[in-house]
């Protein structure tokens, strides 16, 4: 998946000119990918939101692509001001493990989680597999026989296949995982037989789902989705629970008083109707997160990211 890091360069305190009380006056937003992903939708979102709600007068958007984000990872470690965010998520936290940066995002200050998409466990229509038991069972039996399509190797589609396969007890070295560089390819594939199953967030297969030509086996979110008749993993028995999550964090060393400005930009846009309305038009979960608990979640996930990229040979 292409990775998308959002820089935000603000004014604190003093400028005035907003109606807000957030005492952030400019915000620049940079991401490291190329225009259209889910981090550059997201970066333009909270540009719509923060301007819209009158929270900062002046927002800017720019891209700078790279290696899953890591690029832009490393461009926030160099930054001095204290007002400047990137935005981030899982997808980052894999290429951290498997790009070997130097700079991670434990050296990041977190601000907030913003959004999350369920991922899917899709089959074609005319496949054998009616439930996730029987995919599952038949890589326990056939191994590399069996292939599941999804993004990038190491990405957040094959760290679920490979945390399935782990919830079974079946071996890592079983997993046929053919990776992708993008829902299209990997849904071409699944129509046109050349895989036997697939994984992706649910707005890369949701209309083929809808249409009958794949049938979802199961999603990978804390809760049923709304549009799909498909369990949750959970819910089906299994101990795997997997979001493609989206946050922002701030460089490294910024004050208190810094960081709290920033906490309360973004929970300021979160409160407002404009961000609502791009929730509700993009389809994203709202899973808002700030301060303790959002680093609490973001050490969480970095281990666990660790340890399933070691599983499956990724990483050492």
């Amino acid at each position: 998946m292409a990775a998308a890091t959002i820089a935000v360069s603000l004014a604190l305190a003093g400028c005035g000119g907003a109606s807000s009380s957030s005492s952030v006056a400019k915000l620049e937003i940079m991401a490291p990918a190329d225009p259209g992903g889910g981090w550059d939708q997201t970066a333009r979102a909270m540009q719509a939101s923060i301007t819209g709600a009158d929270l900062v007068k002046s927002v800017q958007v720019s891209n700078v692509g790279g290696a899953g984000g890591t690029v832009g990872l490393q461009k926030l470690a160099n930054e001095k001001s204290e007002g400047y965010l990137m935005i981030t998520g899982l997808v980052m936290v894999g290429a951290v493990e498997t790009n070997g940066v130097d700079k991670r995002l434990e050296d990041a200050t977190p601000i907030a989680r913003l959004t999350a998409e369920d991922e899917v466990v899709v089959v074609p229509a005319e496949s054998k597999y009616q439930t996730i038991d029987d995919l599952l069972a038949d890589i326990a039996a056939n191994g590399q026989g069996v292939s599941i399509a999804g993004g990038s190797a190491g990405g957040t589609d094959h760290i679920l296949a490979a945390m399935m396969l782990k919830a079974k007890g079946i071996e890592p070295a079983k997993l046929n995982y053919v990776p992708f560089s993008g829902g299209g390819e990997s849904l071409a594939a699944l129509l046109g037989n050349k895989v036997n199953a697939g994984i992706s967030g649910v707005g890369e297969y949701a209309e083929q789902i809808k249409a009958g030509k794949l049938r979802a086996l199961a999603t990978s979110g804390p809760n049923e989705h709304p549009d799909l008749k498909a369990k949750t993993l959970k819910g089906l028995g299994m101990p795997v629970e997997l979001i493609n999550w989206r946050g922002v964090v701030a460089p490294g060393g910024i004050s208190v008083a810094a960081k709290d400005n920033l906490v309360k930009l973004v929970t300021e846009m979160h409160a407002s109707e404009q961000w609502k309305a791009e929730l509700t038009k993009k389809g994203w979960t709202d899973t808002f997160l700030t301060g303790h608990d959002f680093s609490k979640f973001l050490t969480t996930e970095i281990n666990t990211i660790q340890t399933t990229l070691k599983e499956i040979g990724l990483v050492k």
